[in-house]
């Protein structure tokens, strides 16, 4: 699965982990290893001049997805056959995002992360709009989003203990260092 990222949003983010969730959200669903995808991280303004333009809303907006028209009848995990193509982009703006994360008591990289899966739902053909889309579409995104903060503190975890385990394989001279050779 290719993830393209680009920052030009001027906020320092954890774009590795931004790609790691998009990743971690295109497996759950089940998405050809062969899709590629697109994220962007934009100012206020070039958002507001997105938001206008293609949502002919008002002002800037934290995401909005921009699917491939071509992968129509392929988007959803449910649909006759996934083909390996691009799926889209994905366009977020930190600094619109920083203010839900603090009204949320959450990160901006774990407000992030959530808009990073509405992002890959949106692209896969799932919406908001109706009630029971929004069921759909918001349940989905809260299972994902909790089995990638479990998998991501999973993985500190084991990445700890792994550290801890050399440190002290090394105080005790088991590190895996050269061995002294015999008779020394």
């Amino acid at each position: 699965m290719s993830i393209e990222i680009a920052n030009e949003s001027g906020v320092q983010v954890d774009e590795t982990s931004i790609v790691s969730a998009a990743r971690f959200a295109l497996d759950k669903m089940e998405v050809s290893p062969l899709a590629e995808l697109s994220v962007m991280l934009v100012t206020l303004e070039v958002m507001e001049d997105l938001h206008e333009r293609w949502m002919d809303l008002p002002g800037p907006t934290d995401v909005m997805a921009f699917p491939m028209d071509e992968l129509e009848s392929t988007r959803r995990p449910d649909a006759p056959e996934s083909s390996p193509a691009l799926l889209g982009d994905i366009v977020l703006c930190p600094a619109f995002a920083k203010d839900q994360a603090h009204a949320a008591g959450h990160s901006l990289t774990d407000e992030l992360h959530l808009l990073t899966v509405h992002g890959v739902l949106h692209l896969l053909g799932y919406d908001h709009a109706e009630p029971t889309e929004e069921r759909e579409m918001f349940g989905l995104q809260k299972r994902i989003l909790a089995e990638f903060q479990a998998a991501t503190l999973a993985a500190q975890r084991r990445d700890a203990q792994r550290s801890a385990d050399d440190r002290l394989l090394g105080t005790v001279g088991l590190d895996g260092g050269p061995a002294d050779p015999p008779g020394h």
